[in-house]
């Protein structure tokens, strides 16, 4: 009986820690285009607070993202998913998906910049938000997104890429980014090969950015999502320890570049 009753303290308290979260779709702009993301944070922390923008995987603004954001939000940021694709644009499979991604992975990577600079003003933008403590992560696609929003120069003290694509094709522009970066992979991921790997830590000591990159055994492409599956031999599969050790590190990583901000 006393087993129970702390399980049900404990689950009360855990949902009044939540109970403050809000979250909306909403519609924004990128020059004539017509974007929907998704905001969310908890009401009831007064005050200012960190902004994080978050970078979907190449289907677009989905329930996965969404998750991700809340969970941003329960840890006491305002959290945005961005959109890069516009809105109604949601790919339903892997080709669509592909030639969708395609358009904004391309070797002009200026629309791809644009559209996370413009999903990072209207972070900026929420009263609650602190416009001076931002940063950007992304997954998959994101985190390619991610990584060119900062070498764009983009006002963020911090960057993380999930299992993201590392290759640009303006390596040099990494003298540009500000902050600091976090690259999460996996280390048998089949999509991202190992030259691009050393390419992008090339660049990230050329540039003497302050960088990070963790690796994941056992993990290939797309480890965060549950959707992925489970079959390493597919190239994509959800992995639980990576998922979890990633996200760990991922708080880490915000934890120090907010402290001194």
């Amino acid at each position: 009986m006393k087993r129970y009753l702390l399980a049900l303290m404990m689950t009360l308290v855990a949902q009044g820690a939540s109970a403050g979260v809000v979250g909306q779709n909403v519609d924004y702009r990128q020059g004539d285009t017509v974007l929907e993301g998704y905001v969310a944070y908890d009401d009831s922390i007064k005050g200012t607070r960190p902004g994080i923008l978050v970078i979907h995987e190449w289907t677009g603004v989905t329930a996965y993202e969404k998750m991700r954001v809340e969970q941003l939000a329960k840890l006491g940021y305002v959290a945005f998913a961005a959109d890069i694709y516009g809105k109604g644009v949601r790919p339903t499979g892997p080709e669509q998906a592909a030639k969708e991604a395609g358009k904004y992975r391309g070797n002009d990577r200026s629309l791809l910049r644009a559209r996370g600079a413009a999903g990072l003003a209207r972070l900026a933008s929420y009263p609650q938000v602190d416009p001076k403590r931002l940063a950007v992560m992304g997954y998959c696609f994101g985190g390619t997104a991610a990584l060119e929003l900062a070498r764009s120069g983009a006002d963020v003290l911090g960057t993380v890429s999930f299992h993201g694509g590392l290759s640009t094709p303006n390596p040099a522009d990494a003298r540009n980014i500000r902050g600091k970066v976090l690259a999460l992979h996996g280390a048998d991921d089949p999509y991202v090969k190992a030259d691009e790997v050393a390419a992008f830590q090339k660049e990230m000591r050329d540039a003497k950015v302050d960088w990070q990159m963790n690796f994941y055994g056992n993990a290939v492409h797309s480890f965060t999502n549950p959707k992925s599956g489970n079959d390493n031999s597919k190239g994509a599969a959800y992995n639980e320890k990576a998922d979890r050790r990633s996200f760990e590190a991922m708080k880490l990583f915000f934890n120090e570049i907010f402290a001194t901000h």
